[in-house]
């Protein structure tokens, strides 16, 4: 009874830490706010350095709310990238939950294969993503310094990140984060042993930290840029742990063939 018992909190743990990822991929999908009344000012503002008519000014203005009014505005990339750190997080969890429940000669060869091709896999998706990010940060930059038709263009782009629901799913994923790692201690103590499963979850929680920093210390115009300095950051942890991964399965698959 006992041993189900540890069972079914390993369960739990597994399936809070599965919401996360949900949760954070689901991000993607939602809108945020848009506020015309502070548009029209910041535009309004871009544009009192120009030699622009005041009919120019105003025709301008209103073409780029009507724009950015009909976009969708989703809270960034930092917490949707989160996701695939949370995803090695997981996947690490698999692996010693099964170390616990079979023997390393069932586990051994099979388990390094799979973890050679599963980090070598996420090592390539996290820089085509880290890649993309990067790409999405100049264009924003360079927009925003382009006084005052760029700004404007960046203002209805990307001029208002929606920081509340943001942070609300950060909160939420932090706090799923800590009943995760409870029920992975109650599920067994051996995992706070391995030191590189605390290594992955010490980083995830650093991650949320941060990305939630990147998104409250800037003016509200300004955060989409900082999201996607929090997004390569998160993605570079990944490939960090990827490469680590990939190490630990070669190492496994030599040691199985020896």
């Amino acid at each position: 009874m006992f041993d189900r018992l540890r069972l079914l909190f390993f369960i739990l743990a597994a399936i809070v830490l599965l919401i996360v990822i949900g949760l954070e991929l689901g991000t993607s999908f939602l809108p945020g706010t848009f506020n015309a009344g502070t548009m029209r000012l910041q535009t309004g503002d871009s544009l009192k350095s120009s030699d622009l008519s005041s009919d120019d000014k105003s025709h301008i203005t209103d073409q780029m709310v009507q724009q950015a009014q009909g976009g969708q505005k989703p809270p960034g990339l930092a917490i949707s990238y989160m996701a695939l750190l949370d995803g090695v997080l997981f996947y690490a969890v698999l692996l010693m939950g099964l170390a616990l429940l079979f023997p390393e000669r069932v586990l051994g060869r099979i388990q390094g294969i799979v973890t050679v091709v599963f980090s070598i896999v996420v090592i390539i998706i996290a820089i085509i993503m880290a890649i993309k990010a990067f790409v999405e940060l100049m264009i924003m930059v360079t927009l925003f310094l382009s006084v005052p038709f760029g700004t404007i263009a960046y203002l209805a782009l990307w001029g208002f990140f929606p920081t509340g629901t943001a942070a609300t799913i950060l909160s939420i994923s932090m706090f799923l984060k800590l009943v995760f790692i409870i029920l992975l201690v109650l599920g067994h103590q051996r995992f706070l042993q391995n030191k590189g499963l605390v290594g992955i979850i010490i980083t995830t929680l650093l991650c949320c930290f941060i990305i939630g920093f990147l998104q409250s210390f800037v003016p509200g115009v300004l955060v989409s840029i900082t999201d996607r300095v929090g997004a390569i950051v998160a993605v570079i942890l990944v490939i960090v742990w990827g490469i680590f991964l990939l190490i630990g399965g070669i190492i496994s698959v030599v040691k199985a063939i020896v």
